[in-house]
């Protein structure tokens, strides 16, 4: 059988420019499209815009300087400010440390149930994983807001609505960590009769713990920074005590920056603290 003779070169050069050339020209509709709605969004956003976002980008620093210079001026209250403000960054800390104990807990269980080869009822892994879809599409905010509505301002609507968004986030991340588990202990405890908790306990979660632990320390400090954003809308921490300097003014200056200090030391802290051991889990696992 006569096999076909091999394409010319200068076809198989030309065929690839005309493709390339095709793909440029792809990308710049592309660009081009993505620029004319980003230009329009400006231009509407503007138009709506009370104040006039380019008319006011001259005073987008007044703000933080008229802090600083406040700040330098009554540096002597600095130390006593950030003593009085020490309680409400630990509630803050206390309702991210909770709220992402709990959201673990509860994306570990949703995980394991939504993991093909894992769950305990493979008919329902579509309705774990759209409920933790809804989890995390849902911003902590607006969670918080119907919380207060409920129950009234405090750090406990606050923790509940990061809870929920971390189990939803947590939980997306652990299910992909507990698709690359080996199945070969489940299946070893399954043929001596073990029940599913049973083999979840010792043959998944001894090898995806590492990674378990990575993640939700991970998701500490993003819990820390929700936690003071919450306290904008009357979650408690210090994020209310921040909303309150500001918004008396010039005189409270001073209370705005040593609330900003302590977020920011301790925001590095956690960071620094949680990448270092994160380090070591993970090297920790590969050694193992």
């Amino acid at each position: 059988m006569a096999q076909a003779a091999p394409a010319p070169q200068g076809d198989i050069r030309s065929s690839y420019l005309r493709d390339t050339q095709r793909r440029r020209l792809y990308s710049l509709v592309l660009v081009a499209i993505f620029i004319a709605c980003l230009v329009s969004g400006l231009k509407l956003a503007q138009s709506r815009n009370a104040g006039g976002f380019i008319n006011g980008l001259p005073q987008l620093f007044a703000f933080p300087s008229e802090v600083v210079s406040e700040a330098v001026q009554k540096a002597v209250n600095l130390p006593g400010l950030l003593l009085k403000y020490l309680p409400s960054l630990i509630e803050t800390i206390n309702i991210a440390g909770v709220s992402t104990l709990v959201g673990a807990i509860l994306a570990t269980v949703l995980s394991l149930l939504s993991t093909r080869g894992l769950a305990r009822w493979p008919i329902l892994i579509p309705v774990f994983r759209r409920a933790m879809d809804l989890m995390r599409a849902v911003p902590e905010v607006v969670i918080a807001l119907v919380l207060i509505f409920v129950l009234g301002g405090g750090p406990v609507a606050a923790m509940i609505a990061i809870a929920l968004h971390t189990t939803g986030a947590l939980g997306k991340l652990f299910s992909e960590v507990n698709e690359n588990a080996d199945l070969r202990p489940v299946e070893g405890l399954a043929s001596v009769g073990s029940n599913w908790s049973q083999r979840m306990w010792f043959a998944v979660i001894p090898q995806v713990v590492p990674n378990y632990l990575s993640y939700s320390m991970m998701r500490f400090e993003i819990n820390i920074r929700a936690s003071a954003i919450l306290g904008f809308v009357g979650s408690g921490g210090i994020g209310y005590d921040l909303r309150n300097a500001m918004s008396w003014g010039k005189g409270r200056y001073d209370e705005v920056a040593a609330i900003f200090i302590l977020l920011f030391v301790t925001i590095v802290l956690v960071d620094q603290l949680s990448s270092m051991y994160r380090n070591r889990l993970v090297k920790g696992s590969h050694h193992a």
